[in-house]
């Protein structure tokens, strides 16, 4: 009995040494022999990754570079230096500097059988020096090279001297014989009546008609104006201009960005969502939404 409960005392005693925790002091140090072996490992030499030069990057895409535009009917080329960073608008209005060039209007250029977006810019489409671009012709255009285009008409202040409104002589509806018939044209008038006065006795009303010299009346204004003007603002640099004019105008940052944000706004009908996105990256100014 003796000897049974002297068993029953050293379990019950192992049992309660195996739960309590093992604490180590802070010198310990565990046998050799009971530590893992290391692995030898070969030591490799590995280059390191070559740096970018910025200055090569930078200097390739300002650089100019000469592009061949070709026309197979009526055959034609001519060949421009541009930029990389030119949008294809500009690139189109280069093109019609040139003489015997098609206007701006008429152009259609095609790489690979893919036109060319004028809001985009010449580096999107990845166009090395001397590479050549197919100039095609618009329906409803007639360009013969071998006739010089005239790029500019004379104003009818530089071309007909100035004459007084005594000199001028009136518009005569019936031709002379022997002069060639001109073409019809409209010639708007204005009729003035005045008021009704009856404390003047003997007054006589008479109408008063007014003809407006057609010769006068502005000119609407051209495409290649209005390409030009879609031209300037798509370029990141006017932005970058416009956000330093209105920084140093206003007092706020928030009064900046207001008008910032108005003048961008305003001018998105001419824009597409790359050439805004462009523009806020140079610029530094993100929309709500990324926009």
């Amino acid at each position: 009995m003796a000897e049974q409960a002297e068993q029953a005392f050293v379990k019950t005693f192992l049992n309660t040494l195996s739960t309590q925790p093992v604490t180590y002091a802070d010198d310990y140090q565990q046998p050799s022999q009971n530590s893992l072996k290391r692995v030898p490992v070969l030591p490799i030499e590995v280059p390191a990754p070559p740096k970018r030069k910025q200055s090569e990057a930078t200097a390739s895409s300002s650089a100019s570079i000469s592009i061949l535009f070709k026309s197979s009917k009526p055959p034609a080329s001519f060949t421009i230096s541009v930029h990389p960073t030119d949008t294809i608008s500009s690139i189109k209005s280069q093109l019609a500097a040139e003489p015997s060039a098609p206007p701006v209007d008429a152009q259609r250029l095609v790489l690979k059988g893919k036109a060319l977006a004028d809001g985009k810019l010449l580096k999107e489409y990845n166009i090395q020096d001397g590479d050549t671009v197919n100039l095609m012709i618009k329906p409803g255009f007639d360009w013969d090279p071998s006739k010089p285009t005239l790029t500019s008409s004379p104003s009818p202040s530089s071309s007909t001297p100035e004459m007084s409104l005594g000199d001028r002589k009136p518009l005569s509806l019936n031709p002379t014989p022997g002069s060639k018939p001109s073409r019809h044209q409209r010639i708007p008038s204005v009729v003035l009546s005045p008021s009704p006065s009856n404390e003047v006795p003997g007054f006589v009303e008479k109408d008063i008609l007014l003809t407006l010299d057609s010769s006068v009346i502005p000119p609407t204004v051209s495409t290649e104006s209005l390409s030009t003007y879609g031209a300037t603002i798509a370029q990141p640099e006017f932005w970058e201009r416009l956000y330093a004019f209105l920084k140093s105008e206003f007092t706020t940052d928030s009064d900046t960005l207001t008008a910032f944000e108005d003048f961008l706004r305003a001018s998105k009908g001419s824009l597409t969502a790359s050439q805004i996105a462009k523009i806020r990256d140079q610029v530094g100014v993100v929309g709500m939404a990324g926009t």
